[in-house]
């Protein structure tokens, strides 16, 4: 008669690595008593790497830039159509934009084609983006080969003053639509001259 079976008492060998593996991550999610001895792992930050500076006017994270006032962009949108009306020029259209071109005051005179609204956007982000007067660098824009005015959204002809606070362009004013260029620019600078005192 034979005799029944011995059972092993050996764990399977999925068992025997599986065991183990769920006492470590146990630990782990309890705590540990060793933590400060323990090296830390790939997905851990190391204390040294972790700036411990705290938050200061080089440390924020985040970065203010400064934009004209609602009521400043619309005082220099309004001067520089009225001495565009002033010299017969009543059909162009003025914007004023903060750094990154985007619109904050814009005027569009009486009868003013629709090219003039996109004309005097994209003169007064040229201006601002290069802290330059368009006058000035409509010389940049000539070349057999490509030059920066190929970059999209500018427009490097007369007409786009820059506001600056210090040295650094915060603004652009740009007007579209006179049949010669520094006619604009005539324009956009007596915007510029309105506001002057009161951007600092």
């Amino acid at each position: 008669m034979r005799s029944p079976p011995r059972t092993s008492r050996r764990l399977p060998r999925a068992l025997a690595i599986a065991v183990p593996t769920v006492a470590l991550l146990a630990a782990a999610a309890c705590g540990s008593t060793d933590d400060a001895a323990a090296p830390p792992t790939a997905t851990e930050v190391a204390p040294a790497a972790v700036s411990s500076q705290q938050p200061g006017a080089a440390d924020k994270g985040t970065v203010s830039a400064n934009r004209l006032a609602v009521a400043t962009a619309g005082r220099a949108a309004q001067a520089a159509l009225a001495k565009c009306q002033a010299d017969g020029l009543g059909y162009v259209t003025v914007s004023v934009v903060d750094r990154f071109g985007n619109v904050q005051a814009m005027l569009r005179g009486d009868n003013a084609a629709q090219h003039t609204v996109e004309a005097s956007r994209a003169k007064g982000y040229t201006a601002a983006a290069f802290g330059a007067n368009t006058s000035h660098l409509a010389g940049r824009a000539k070349g057999d080969g490509p030059t920066v005015a190929d970059l999209p959204g500018t427009l490097f002809l007369p007409g786009g003053v820059t506001v600056n606070v210090g040295n650094a362009s915060i603004a652009g004013i740009g007007v579209g639509g006179a049949p010669d260029g520094n006619a604009d620019q005539a324009c956009a600078a007596a915007g510029l001259a309105e506001i002057a005192g009161s951007v600092q």
